[in-house]
């Protein structure tokens, strides 16, 4: 399962990143966008926790991701109808097809393709194989009676469920066991669907461990994620007779058929002492009771979002600077968190302007109290440079794909270029607290010429960092201009200067000064054209 969500999120890339980006605070919509990408990675778990971060990023809000989650647990009823269906015999060919895909084939999408296919075949196999595992064990008293008593308790069944998965921390899996044990004559129907309603519930632990030590907003999200489950399953244990009836209505077949004879083992397959219907039974119960819950829940959706603010009231004040977007526990789902790295490097570009327009305020203006400003949110630069590079470096471990390990490359360079940045600027603050303490006057024209090339260098960097934020592409011609503007100018400057030098207009010390100021406006525009041009390359 693990191998297949792995080359679906491959294959999904881009579009799963813009399933995410249609988000309003339309219910039904937030809604499908869940169940769609639930059933393009094949796990809800992997969807919520991705929830969670985001909320906590502040990219979601509650009531958002809460409509994400309800559509979450519809979309993973995928995965269940998928193994309701006997295709064990089949698995070793379709394990072939996907090893030869990706190991022998040279395209990318290929590749995923055959990952895809091959997590597909090992599903299966693994399902055969567990299932006559538990062969041995068909005619044991002891066992069968162990299963019995969770057929006559569906409290006792949902608690086991729940349990379970809360231990392995993925619903399918425990479903895929369930749906093994049932097929194999160990479970009767009544006792697999309470089953199935406890790991409805125990799939809920993971996003509220991924919660722990993230923002109020988040652990809502995770508490919402719960309530909505347990209060589903409470209800459908009211009616749980009903539900039973409802489920045997809409599906084929006894639930409880049990193959006996040699006549239909050749109609049905498998083995003497299978039940031959009850995967798909089960599936179905599943499938029914999330769209049920989901239904009750949808209209609701504000009011479960008023009761998780009851229960974690409060909260602290917000950290003076903090990450917006990154957050570790994307990091299974590449797509996902490399649109976190991009979007804390557009955070990181707008921190980086703050200091490059106050660096400019302080060569035009000669304050000495902006000095302070400009070092401490220099350090916010580095802090994100660390951050972001750490979680791309995390990210470049991951099973990922050619191209996004290029763009991983590309948002690496751009990061370190601002930073560059940031580094330039705090170097002219320490010039200008140089200038101040030794009492250094520039000429006029000196003073002039400066204003001009701080003018132009930071009319660069903002234009960039607009089409940055606008997600537009940066003319490279037209950058490549600026930037030798940039360089054309800041080197007549030092001619002119080394005129006024010889013509004792100007002194050595403030000479010195004004060289050096030169030389980091150039640097600024050159780090100016490198990032854009990291940003286009991991467009």
């Amino acid at each position: 399962m693990k191998i297949m969500s792995e080359g679906l999120q491959k294959l999904a890339g881009e579009r799963l990143r813009r399933l995410f980006g249609t988000l309003t605070d339309h219910r039904l919509l937030a809604v499908l966008v869940g169940a769609g990408a639930t059933a393009l990675i094949q796990s809800s778990t992997t969807t919520t926790v991705m929830v969670v971060g985001f909320v906590n990023a502040g990219l979601m809000s509650l009531l958002q991701a809460i409509g994400v989650v309800i559509g979450a647990n519809i979309g993973t009823t995928v995965t269940a109808q998928l193994i309701a269906f006997n295709l064990a015999h089949y698995a070793l060919p379709v394990i072939g097809v996907g090893a030869a895909l990706k190991l022998f084939v040279r395209t990318p999408r290929w590749q995923q393709a055959g990952e895809v296919i091959l997590g597909f075949g090992l599903l299966f196999l693994g399902l055969g194989l567990m299932k006559e595992a538990f062969d041995p064990v068909r005619g044991d008293h002891d066992f069968q009676a162990m299963f019995l008593h969770v057929g006559d308790s569906p409290l006792l069944g949902v608690a086991i469920g729940a349990v379970t998965t809360m231990l392995v921390q993925s619903s399918s899996a425990t479903i895929g066991l369930t749906i093994a044990l049932a097929t194999s004559g160990l479970l009767g129907f009544e006792a697999s669907v309470a089953l199935i309603l406890g790991e409805n519930i125990g799939t809920t632990v993971t996003a509220n461990i991924a919660a722990l030590g993230t923002s109020l907003a988040a652990r809502r999200t995770a508490l919402a994620h719960f309530l909505f489950n347990a209060i589903g399953v409470c209800c459908m244990l009211l009616f749980f007779p009903l539900f039973i009836s409802l489920v045997a209505a809409i599906t084929p077949g006894d639930p409880d058929f049990i193959v006996r004879s040699a006549e239909q083992l050749d109609a049905f397959g498998g083995a003497i002492g299978d039940k031959p219907y009850i995967a798909r039974h089960i599936a179905n119960a599943h499938t029914l009771f999330n769209i049920l819950n989901a239904l009750m829940f949808i209209p609701l959706i504000g009011h479960l979002g008023r009761l998780t603010a009851v229960l974690i009231p409060g909260g602290g004040p917000a950290p003076e600077f903090h990450l917006r977007h990154l957050d570790a526990r994307v990091l299974d789902t590449p797509p996902i968190a490399l649109a976190q790295a991009r979007s804390e490097t557009i955070h990181m570009v707008r921190v980086t302007g703050d200091v490059l327009r106050e660096t400019v305020g302080l060569l035009r203006n000669q304050s000495p109290g902006r000095i302070q400003p400009i070092l401490k949110m220099e350090e916010h630069v580095d802090l994100l440079q660390r951050e972001i590079t750490d979680f791309l470096v995390a990210l470049s471990r991951q099973s990922i794909t050619a191209e996004t390990s290029i763009e991983v490359v590309n948002i690496m360079h751009a990061v370190n270029d601002l930073e560059r940045i940031g580094d330039h600027c705090v170097h002219l603050a320490r010039l200008m607290q140089r200038k101040v303490d030794q009492n250094v006057i520039f000429s006029e024209a000196a003073r002039r010429e400066i204003d001009e090339l701080t003018e132009l260098t930071r009319s660069f960097f903002d234009m960039t960092a607009a089409a940055l934020e606008a997600d537009q592409g940066i003319d490279p011609e037209q950058a490549g201009s600026r930037e030798g503007a940039i360089a054309r100018m800041a080197e007549t400057l030092r001619s002119n200067h080394i005129g006024r030098l010889n013509t004792g207009e100007c002194s050595v010390v403030p000479g010195l000064l004004y060289i050096d100021i030169l030389h980091h406006l150039e640097k600024i525009g050159e780090h100016t054209l490198k990032l854009g041009r990291a940003f286009a390359a991991g467009a």
